[in-house]
């Protein structure tokens, strides 16, 4: 947006024609005290040029992934971005996130959403999917929404494999919706089978899990399936990391009846934590239940194609007091970026990336672990681009040294679980090289 001063004259003018007469009375109803403290000393006015230069120094004390050596993950991961799709999402016909209310004008977006629609069911094997949840912590609060809903149960079995983040807005969720959450326990790096089997009963709507989880390991979704299934209950299975989906077997194949999660990988830049994107999709009987925008293929009187908004009546603005959801905001700009990827890519291409990931992950995992004194966490689990490593010195000191050096060492565990101050969580993507990767190394051992 360009810049665009108010002269004292046009600020007069606008407050006349709204009914006041100084700025001040705008906030009126914000109690005097909570006004007094909120008062900035932001300095002076500045011209077009001063304020440039002003922010432009204030930007650059942020260091971009283009300056640093990162392996890091936890929920946002720095893979390829194939670079036509900045360019194509600066088309005006895309970039306004209006919902597409007027499918005659609205036939591109419409397209974009479908096609997004068909590519996440493809990626996750279920059999239909959504667009505009805002990003996977909220689509999996949304997926436990559904199922509570559909088992008509309100008792919610969720692993400690989960990313923590994405359980802090399950708790939520759950505290406003009168759901009681029940935490599994995990069994060297995976979700406890024996612990989730005692703790299910007929009061559970659903286990929740993720895969691969946060520590990297790659759960067993089909044994929780089955713990679920045996009691009419859901499994909703959380991803991340939808890249592993080129290569690992799709929740859909292993019994999953809800699937949410983080599609930031997929053409989304890391960009300091957002805006990302989160996706949803879930077995056909579920889809009356799916929050956001649903798009489908039809034809008009003609018989021509066409696009449209679909099941509107499950939606907030059509009956919003049986609304299955309050998404508004239409998320679609991040969706078409994923879209856009997932088409370059292609099924082939993902699935070479995914080895990649896989590859380079181990590759690093097995340099890492030879140092004195560092050794794998869960050493026996399987895992895809993340892991865990138990260091002989606080993970935070070797963040904070490696940094200075332009290496981003991972993710500070002990930041969501004091216990876990010793361990570092680490990424390895298909950008990292070889050379990187040793050079990790040899410092990471100087580190510590």
């Amino acid at each position: 947006m360009r810049y665009s001063p108010n002269t004292t004259e046009d600020k007069s003018q606008m407050l006349q024609s709204i009914g006041y007469g100084k700025i001040e009375e705008l906030f009126h109803d914000i109690p005097e005290n909570i006004r007094r403290a909120a008062v900035l000393d932001v300095g002076d006015g500045m011209s077009e040029y001063e304020l440039k230069k002003h922010v432009k120094k204030i930007a650059a004390k942020n260091r971009s992934l283009d300056e640093l050596t990162s392996f890091m993950g936890a929920g946002a991961y720095e893979h390829y971005i194939p670079s036509f799709i900045d360019q194509l999402l600066l088309r005006s016909e895309f970039y306004t996130a209006y919902t597409p209310y007027q499918p005659e004008i609205s036939q591109g977006t419409l397209q974009a959403i479908f096609e997004y629609q068909t590519l996440i069911c493809e990626l996750t094997g279920m059999d239909a999917a959504n667009a505009s949840v805002y990003d996977g912590a909220t689509a999996a609060a949304e997926a436990v929404s559904m199922a509570a809903a559909a088992a008509r149960r309100s008792k919610i079995l969720y692993s400690k494999g989960l990313h923590p983040e994405y359980i802090q807005t399950l708790k939520t969720y759950a505290w406003a919706q009168g759901n009681e959450m029940i935490g599994v326990d995990l069994d060297r790096g995976i979700t406890s089978i024996t612990e989730a089997e005692a703790k299910m009963s007929k009061d559970i709507a659903c286990i929740v899990v993720q895969y691969p989880n946060f520590y990297g390991c790659v759960e067993e979704l089909q044994k929780l399936a089955e713990i679920a299934h045996d009691q009419k209950a859901l499994l909703i299975a959380v991803n991340n990391e939808p890249v592993a989906l080129g290569l690992l077997k799709t929740p859909g194949e292993l019994g999953a009846d809800i699937v949410a999660g983080e599609g930031q990988s997929l053409g989304n830049p890391v960009a300091f934590g957002g805006p990302h994107l989160g996706y949803l999709a879930a077995a056909e009987k579920y889809v009356r239940r799916l929050p956001g925008r649903i798009v489908g293929r039809t034809q008009d009187i003609d018989g021509k194609p066409g696009f449209v908004l679909t099941l509107q009546a499950r939606e907030q603005h059509i009956r919003r007091e049986k609304a299955s959801s309050n998404i508004c905001s239409n998320q679609a700009l991040c969706a078409l970026a994923a879209s856009m990827a997932m088409c370059a890519i292609g099924k082939e291409g993902l699935r070479e990336m995914a080895e990649t990931n896989l590859q380079k992950a181990h590759y690093a995992f097995k340099k890492l672990t030879s140092i004195k004194g560092i050794e794998a966490a869960y050493p026996h689990r399987p895992f895809f681009n993340e892991f865990v490593l138990k260091v002989p010195v606080p993970a935070s000191e070797i963040i904070g040294t490696l940094a200075k050096e332009g290496i981003l060492a991972g993710v500070d565990l002990g930041k969501f679980d004091a216990h876990l101050s010793d361990h570092l969580l680490i990424c390895v993507t298909e950008l990292r090289t070889r050379e990187e990767i040793d050079h990790f190394a040899q410092r990471l051992g100087g580190a510590v």
